[in-house]
């Protein structure tokens, strides 16, 4: 069985699981309560995500399929 959550997930598809936001929070995921963080997690993918902030898409992804 494969991850469920891959480099092409949207956001919005992350924060649908509990305990996801804790985990962007630890990678300092900036105003996921924002407006703008609406828009983005409806069409912004992971990968996307995480090169624009500099997040560690490896390590963030182990740690989302871990929940």
């Amino acid at each position: 069985m494969g991850d469920k959550f891959t480099e092409d997930s949207k956001l919005a598809e992350v924060l649908e699981t509990p305990g996801s936001d804790k985990i962007l929070s630890k990678y300092k995921l900036p105003c996921l309560h924002c407006p703008m963080a609406a828009y983005e997690a409806g069409v912004l993918k992971l990968k996307e995500i995480s090169s624009m902030y500099g997040i560690d898409l490896k390590g963030l992804l182990e740690e989302l399929n871990k929940i």
